[in-house]
């Protein structure tokens, strides 16, 4: 993925989406006015959750996801344009082919994971 370089340029294009595509506008309604926090946030989660050191768990604790996410209302609609950024984010970043089927595949098995409502 290109180490913590990589990681962060993953991390901006995908809030970079979320911040301005239609397409990602109940999504990002659930976040905060500015996405500097959850740029942050998810750069040290993924860079522990690629094999690099567990800098989120050093600051934040056991990410224990679906709890942390239970105060927002994910339903399919909203898993799926979470995923629609990260899917561009993967599309455009530099890497082998079978390490972006291979992230793409645990981040929607984990993003189905986060629905916390029907529909």
């Amino acid at each position: 993925m290109g180490g913590e370089e990589g990681i962060r340029r993953l991390v901006d294009r995908f809030y970079d989406l979320m911040d301005a595509s239609p397409e990602a506008s109940n999504i990002r309604s659930l976040h905060a006015a500015s996405l500097k926090s959850s740029r942050e946030k998810l750069f040290l989660y993924l860079t522990g959750w690629t094999g690099g050191p567990p800098v989120y768990v050093e600051k934040y604790g056991d990410p224990r996801l679906r709890a942390r996410h239970l105060p927002f209302p994910i339903a399919t609609r909203e898993r799926d344009q979470w995923l629609w950024c990260m899917d561009q984010a993967l599309s455009e970043a530099e890497m082998p082919d079978a390490l972006r089927k291979h992230l793409r595949e645990r981040i929607h098995a984990l993003a189905d994971h986060m629905r916390n409502q029907h529909g």
